[in-house]
C-alpha cells in the first residue's frame, strides 16, 4: 500500500494533493458522435447544477438543453443582444451573465422560466477582465458582476454601479471564491492579489515572476488560488505561499466546491486541500487520536500486543477517534485507504461499550456509490462533499441522463430511493430509439413495468407521440390506471372521443368538465352536440353549465335534441326575467315559436299565447288609462280595473281570457271591498243569487268593520245552519236579530244563550220570544 502522503504538497503551511482520477487511453476504433452547429457563432457554453447545458449565440439567442439526449428549451437575451452581440458569459449553479458589445450586462437567474434582465449601467471603457458572485453569496442578494476597467475596479448589480477605486491595475483576471468572500486579481506585472469582496482588506500578495499572462485563474475550493499557463500550473496558498506543477500538455481548469480539476492531453486530475481529517490522521508525526487508532488497527492486523496498549491511549476519546477515521474514509478516493480507514473505525467501535454505529453503515453504503460512480466506465469522479451538495437523488438523474439505467437502479435500491423516473426515462428512450413496429414496443415496455405500481405511463406516451408514433402512444395511455393523466395527452393527440370516454369512467366531473369546454371550444358545434349526444352524463354536464353561464348554449342543445319544450321553457324564462314589455313580447313569441306545431304541448303553447296577447292588452290600457297593469297577472289585472272603476273593460278581459265566473266574483269583491265602494256591494245585495255564494261577501265587508252591510248579507245564506247564521248577527252586534233567527228556528239553547248576553230593550225582545215558544211547549 503507497503512503497516502506521497500525493502531498505542502504551500505554507498547509498540504494540497492531485489525485488522479483518469488516464486518456485511446482506441483507434472509437467511435465519437459529431454534432454540426448551424445556428449562429457560439460565444459561451456553461453547465447549470442540474446539468442542463447552455449554449449561447452571438446574437443572444440561446438553447438550453435539458438532458444529454438532444431535448432544448430556447429563449433569446433581448435588451440589444441581437443589435450590439454577445462578447463572453460568465456561469453559475442556476444562471448566467452575458457581456454585450456595449458593455451592457443581462443576467438570466432561472433556467426554468429564463427572464433576462439589464444590469445597471456599466462604464464604457474596454473590459480587460471580468467575474461574477452568484446571488447565494453576494450581500445584495443578487448576482453582482466585477469588471476591470482601466485601472480599477466596477461592481455592478441590478440597481447600482460603484468604482471601487483601486490603483493598481489593469487587471488581467478576476476570480472569486466558491464562499464569495474572496477576489483573486492578477496584475498587469505578473501579481496575483487576494483582497476580500468587500474591497476592504488586501490579505496576500504573490509575484509569479511569469513573462506572459496565464490562460486562467481559478480558486481551489476557499484556501488557494490556482494559475496555468501553457503546461505550467501554480498554487497559490496564504500569505503567498506556492507551489508548482509542471505538464508535457497544454491545461485546463475547472474549479469546483472543493478544488480544481486540471485537464490535459492525457490526464484528469483533482487538486484540492487535504481535508483536516485526513491531514490529522495520516500526517508524519500526528499524535492524533484517530491517527493512533489506525496504528493500532495496523498492529493488530500484524498480532503485535501494542495495538491494545494504542487502545488504551486514546481510551477517554476512543468515539472520536472512530468519527475521524469514518470522515477520513469519506475523503479518500484510493479503495485500499478507504479499507484501511473503515477497519480502523470498526476495530475502535467494537471495543466500546456503547456506539451508534449509524454514520459508520451509512460511510460504507456512500462509498460503495461513489465507488462505483467513479469507476472510468461510468466517469463522475465526484468527491465526498461533491456527493454531499449534489443528493442521492440528482446523481441518480445524471446517471439516467447517462443512460446508466441498471447502475441508477441498483444504486436507488441501495439507498432506497424511488425508482419510477429511472423506468419511465428508459421506457421513453425505448420508444425513441426501437426500431420495432408499435405493438412490439408497446408489449415488451408494459411487460417490462409489469408491477411498477408508481410508474406513470403518461410521459413515456408522450414521448411516442412526440416520436410521431400515436398508435403507440394510445396503447400506452391504455396502461394508466389515472385518468388525469391520461385525459391531457389524449386530447394533445386530437383523440376527443377517447379523452371524454376516459374521463366519464374516472367519475371526475372536474375532469370530465375540463374536457368538454375543450371540444366546446375546437369542434363545430354541430360535431361537439352529435359527439356528446350518446353520452348522457356528458350530455348533463354541458345542459347544467349551459343553464347556469351559456343560455344560448342550451338553446342550441335543445334544438339539436328536438327537445322544444325545453327550449320554450327557456324562453319563458328569459322572458319572465324582461322588465321591458316589448322585450317580453318578443322572449314570448319565440317561446311560442318552438311550440306551435307541437299537439303533445298544446296547452303551453296556448298559455304562451294568452300572455302575449296579455301584454298588448295591459300595454293598450295603460296608454289608456295612464296607469301601470304591466307585469301583472290576469286576475291582478282585473282587480286593477275594478279598483280604478273600470268595470267593463274588466268584463271585457274576463270575455277575452275566458275567466271563470267564480274567479271574477271572487276579484270583484276583494276589489271592491279594498275600494271600499259600499254602494256598489249593496247593488250586488240585491242580486238573488251569486257564483261563490253569499258568506264570502260578509266576511269580507265584516274584515273592512261595516257591519251594518254585512248583516245585509245574512238573510241570503239560507244555506248555512241557523247556529252560524245566529254568530254572524251577533258579530255584527245585532243581538235581537240573532234571537229572531233563533225563534224561527225554535231553538230554545240558543235562545238561553242570547238572553245572557242581551241588555237593555233587546233583553226584553229575548224574553219575550223566549215566552212565545214557552207557552206551546207547556200545552
Amino acid at each position: 500500500m503507497s503512503v497516502p502522503t506521497s500525493e502531498w504538497e505542502r504551500v505554507g503551511d498547509r498540504f494540497y494533493r492531485k489525485i488522479p482520477l483518469y488516464q486518456a487511453v485511446f482506441d483507434q476504433d472509437l467511435e465519437l458522435e459529431n454534432y454540426i452547429w448551424d445556428k449562429g457563432s457560439i460565444r459561451a457554453l456553461g453547465w447549470s447544477e442540474d446539468e442542463q447545458l447552455l449554449i449561447v449565440t452571438s446574437d443572444g439567442s440561446v438553447r438550453c438543453y435539458h438532458d444529454l439526449q438532444g431535448d432544448f428549451v430556447p429563449f433569446t437575451l433581448g435588451n440589444g443582444a441581437e443589435e450590439h452581440g454577445v462578447l463572453e458569459c460568465r456561469f453559475w449553479s442556476s444562471g448566467f451573465v452575458a457581456l454585450l458589445g456595449n458593455n451592457s450586462l443581462v443576467a438570466v437567474s432561472n433556467y426554468d422560466e429564463p427572464r433576462p434582465k439589464l444590469l445597471a449601467k456599466p462604464p464604457t471603457e474596454h473590459v480587460v477582465s471580468w467575474a461574477i458572485i452568484p446571488p447565494s453569496q453576494s450581500l445584495s442578494l443578487s448576482v453582482e458582476v466585477l469588471l476591470a476597467v482601466r485601472q480599477t475596479i466596477y461592481v455592478i448589480d441590478i440597481s447600482e454601479s460603484e468604482d471601487r477605486m483601486l490603483q493598481r491595475g489593469p487587471f488581467d483576471h478576476i476570480s472569486i471564491s466558491e464562499n464569495g468572500k474572496f477576489v483573486a486579481l492578477y496584475t498587469e506585472d505578473g501579481k496575483v492579489w487576494v483582497i476580500s469582496s468587500d474591497f476592504q482588506n488586501k490579505l496576500s500578495e504573490y509575484d509569479t515572476q511569469a513573462k506572459t499572462r496565464p490562460r486562467a485563474m481559478e480558486w481551489c475550493g476557499n484556501n488557494a488560488v490556482v494559475l496555468a499557463w501553457e503546461d505550467e500550473v501554480h498554487i497559490v496558498g496564504p500569505n503567498g505561499a506556492s507551489s508548482k506543477f509542471f505538464y508535457d500538455n497544454w491545461v485546463h481548469l475547472i474549479p469546483d466546491i472543493d478544488g480544481v480539476r486540471i485537464l490535459t492531453n492525457d490526464v484528469c486530475e483533482f487538486l484540492q486541500k487535504v481535508p483536516d481529517v485526513v491531514e490529522d490522521t495520516f500526517k508524519l508525526g500526528s499524535t492524533s487520536s484517530s491517527s493512533v487508532l489506525v496504528d493500532a488497527a495496523r498492529e493488530l492486523e500484524n498480532q503485535s500486543p501494542k495495538a491494545d496498549d494504542s487502545i488504551k491511549l486514546i481510551r477517554p476519546v476512543l468515539d472520536e477517534a472512530v468519527d475521524a477515521c469514518i470522515k477520513a474514509a469519506g475523503h479518500e478516493y484510493r479503495i485500499p485507504l478507504q479499507k484501511q480507514l473503515l477497519k480502523a473505525a470498526s476495530f475502535g467501535k467494537s471495543v466500546l461499550d456503547l456506539y451508534n454505529s449509524d454514520d459508520f453503515v451509512d460511510m460504507c453504503e456512500l462509498l460503495r456509490v461513489l465507488n462505483a460512480i467513479r469507476f472510468y466506465e461510468i466517469g463522475l469522479p465526484i468527491s465526498y462533499d461533491q456527493f454531499v451538495r449534489l443528493t442521492p437523488e440528482r446523481l441518480v438523474k445524471r446517471l439516467i441522463n447517462r443512460s446508466e439505467y441498471l447502475l441508477a437502479l441498483r444504486i436507488s435500491d441501495y439507498l432506497h430511493l424511488s425508482t419510477e423516473r429511472i423506468y419511465v426515462h428508459w421506457a421513453s428512450q425505448k420508444v425513441r430509439l426501437s426500431t420495432d413496429n408499435d405493438e412490439e414496443t408497446c408489449r415488451l415496455i408494459v411487460e417490462r413495468l409489469k408491477g411498477k405500481v408508481a410508474v406513470s405511463y403518461e410521459e413515456i406516451a408522450k414521448a411516442a407521440f412526440d416520436e410521431g408514433r400515436a398508435q403507440l402512444a394510445t396503447g400506452l395511455l391504455n396502461q394508466e390506471p389515472r385518468a388525469g393523466k391520461q385525459v391531457p395527452l389524449l386530447l394533445n393527440m386530437e383523440e376527443d372521443s377517447i379523452a371524454l370516454d376516459k374521463a366519464i369512467e374516472s367519475g371526475d366531473t372536474d375532469l370530465i368538465l375540463y374536457v368538454l369546454l375543450h371540444m366546446k371550444k375546437k369542434l363545430p358545434l354541430a360535431t361537439f352536440f352529435r359527439t356528446i349526444n350518446t353520452r348522457p352524463l356528458a350530455t348533463a354536464m354541458i345542459e347544467t353549465l349551459a343553464l347556469e353561464q351559456d343560455r344560448e348554449l342550451a338553446k342550441d342543445l335543445y334544438y339539436q335534441d328536438d327537445r322544444r319544450l325545453d327550449g320554450s321553457n327557456l324562453s319563458l324564462l328569459e322572458a319572465l326575467r324582461q322588465k321591458e314589455p316589448g322585450s317580453k313580447a318578443d322572449k314570448l313569441k319565440a317561446a311560442g315559436r318552438l311550440l306551435q306545431d307541437s299537439k303533445e304541448n298544446a296547452f303551453q303553447a296556448k298559455a304562451i299565447d294568452e300572455a302575449q296577447r296579455l301584454i298588448r292588452v295591459q300595454k293598450a290600457l295603460d296608454n289608456e288609462l295612464d296607469v301601470h297593469l304591466s307585469g301583472l297577472s290576469i286576475n291582478e289585472t282585473i282587480f286593477e280595473l275594478i279598483r280604478i272603476g273600470s268595470i267593463k273593460r274588466a268584463q271585457k278581459i274576463q270575455s277575452e281570457f275566458k275567466v271563470p265566473d267564480k274567479t271574477y266574483w271572487w276579484i270583484r269583491l276583494r276589489a271592491l271591498v279594498a275600494k271600499r265602494d259600499w254602494t256598489e256591494l249593496e247593488e250586488i245585495s240585491k242580486n238573488k243569487r251569486s257564483p261563490i255564494g253569499w258568506e264570502p261577501f260578509f266576511n269580507d265587508i265584516l274584515s273592512a268593520g261595516n257591519t251594518r252591510l254585512a248583516s245585509v248579507f245574512i238573510p241570503k245564506c239560507t244555506s248555512l245552519p241557523v247556529t252560524e247564521r245566529i254568530e254572524m248577527w251577533l258579530k255584527c252586534g245585532f243581538v235581537v236579530k240573532a234571537a229572531e233567527e233563533a225563534s224561527r228556528a225554535k231553538d230554545m239553547e240558543s235562545l238561553e244563550m242570547l238572553r245572557g248576553r242581551a241588555t237593555g230593550n233587546a233583553a226584553l225582545e229575548v224574553e219575550r220570544l223566549i215566552s212565545q215558544i214557552t207557552p206551546q211547549k207547556r200545552r
